[in-house]
Formats: C-alpha cells, structure tokens, sequence
C-alpha cells in the first residue's frame, strides 16, 4: 500500500503509541503467574510454556490479517496457491476500499496529486489510485515476488518479551523473512515488491514521477507496513487487556 505520501512519520508514532501503552500497561498489571526476575515483569504476552492461541483474521476487528502465524508454532510452508488467497484476501477486502476512500479524503483536502483536481471527478480519482496502490502492492510482496524468489509472505509473531524488544522486531520484519525452506533472509519480497508497485504507480499518477519521488514512496510504504506488524504483533494483548477491562466492569456491576 502507497498511503500517507508525506505523513507516514505521523502514521507510524500514532499508531506504534497505543499498541505499546496498552502492551506496557498489561505487563504493569499483577498477574497470579510467577515472575522469575525484574526482565520476565517487562515481559508480556503468554509464558514458554502456554500455547499461543491462533492469529486473528482482522486486527481491531475491521483491518486484514490473513497472512499472521505464530513464531513458535512448527514451520510449515504454504504453497503458491496459499500465497495468492493470502494477497487476494488482503487486496480485496471490503475494509480495503473504505480505507483508499479515507485516504483519498484525506488527499482532496490537502490537495495532493494536484492534476486530479478537486470535486467528485478528483475524489475518485484519488480513491481508484489509492486503492490501486494498496491491490498492486499487497500482490506484488504477498503474491508474485514470494512465488517467484521461494519466500514465505507471512509474518511471523513471537508473542512474548518486552515492548521493545517486540516492537524492534516486528519492525524489522520487513527486511527480514523465511524461505519456503524454512531459512531465514533478507526480505527480497517487501522490497522488490514494493519498489514494482511504485513503478507501476507512475502509470497513473501524473504528478511525483521523479527518482527522488519514487523513493520516497518506497521508504514511506516500508515505514507503513512495518506499522502494520507492529499491530499485528501487539493486537492480542491489547484485545486480552480490552476484555478483561470489560469483564471487570461487568463483575463490578453485577456485585
């Protein structure tokens, strides 16, 4: 997805603060298991010896997450067809379109890509491309680039440690994967692909065609998508610490 074009710092520190306040706020919390040092009270998530319980398919409830597994489940490689169910699922989602139509919002009012003008004919155009960027981009580093170069496009949560430590490698996941062997190396698939969709993107934005513009989009694109597995890292413990807020209002109001 090419989203944000000049404002994915913002993205990435609003979206990184309360998946980690809330994560850090859970490991706070007194919990009836024992905590062997000062390091295990800064951990959070389930213990070595409690499984981890499978990955949602939708983060808060509404953004795709198809293509999240477990770290400490037994690596099994997914085939060609999995890959692409995975990035179509991800491409084609309905959340997908009410996203680019946010994005697109968003781009009117700034006046972004100033040649599509502005009224209902520049809104959509500014939705079709911004959906475009997210279709093109999730198949080329989720679909095609995997297939061909034996990658594996999933990411692959660990669940338990500090907030940082958690959050330092959700990050850099994104220049980091898993062959279909089950190896581990740089992630070819995250970059290629998304350097091809911005290629591509050139075809239909008139304006930003330059070098410089391109690589921009591509470092503002690997910034997002590392913010994406950063959420889908912490969202577990965020969606235990919600419930068990909710449960304690409950019992609170029940007495």
């Amino acid at each position: 997805m090419i989203l944000f074009q000049h404002n994915w710092p913002v993205v990435f520190v609003l979206a990184c603060i309360p998946a980690g306040a809330l994560a850090q706020e859970n490991a706070a919390d007194p919990s009836p298991e024992p905590s062997s040092s000062a390091a295990g009270s800064a951990a959070i998530g389930p213990t070595s010896s409690e499984p981890q319980a499978p990955p949602d398919k939708r983060v808060f409830g509404v953004l795709p997450n198809y293509r999240t597994a477990n770290e400490s489940a037994l690596y099994t490689p997914i085939t060609i067809k999995q890959k692409f169910i995975i990035a179509s699922k991800d491409s084609f989602d309905y959340p997908l379109v009410l996203l680019a139509g946010a994005v697109a919002g968003l781009g009117q009012l700034s006046n972004q890509n100033p040649e599509f003008d502005q009224g209902m004919a520049g809104y959509g155009r500014r939705l079709g491309t911004s959906y475009a960027d997210q279709a093109i981009g999730n198949m080329m580093t989720e679909a095609f680039f995997p297939t061909f170069l034996r990658e594996d496009p999933r990411y692959f949560r660990i669940g338990t440690g500090t907030v940082w430590s958690r959050t330092y490698y959700a990050a850099t996941r994104i220049f980091v994967t898993r062959t279909d062997s089950g190896g581990k190396r740089f992630n070819f698939s995250e970059v290629l692909g998304n350097a091809t969709a911005v290629a591509i993107s050139n075809a239909y934005y008139p304006d930003g065609r330059t070098a410089a513009d391109n690589a921009e989009k591509l470092a503002q694109q690997l910034g997002i998508d590392a913010v994406s597995q950063v959420l889908k890292e912490f969202w577990p413990d965020i969606k235990r610490k919600l419930f068990q807020r909710h449960k304690d209002t409950a019992d609170f109001n029940a007495r």
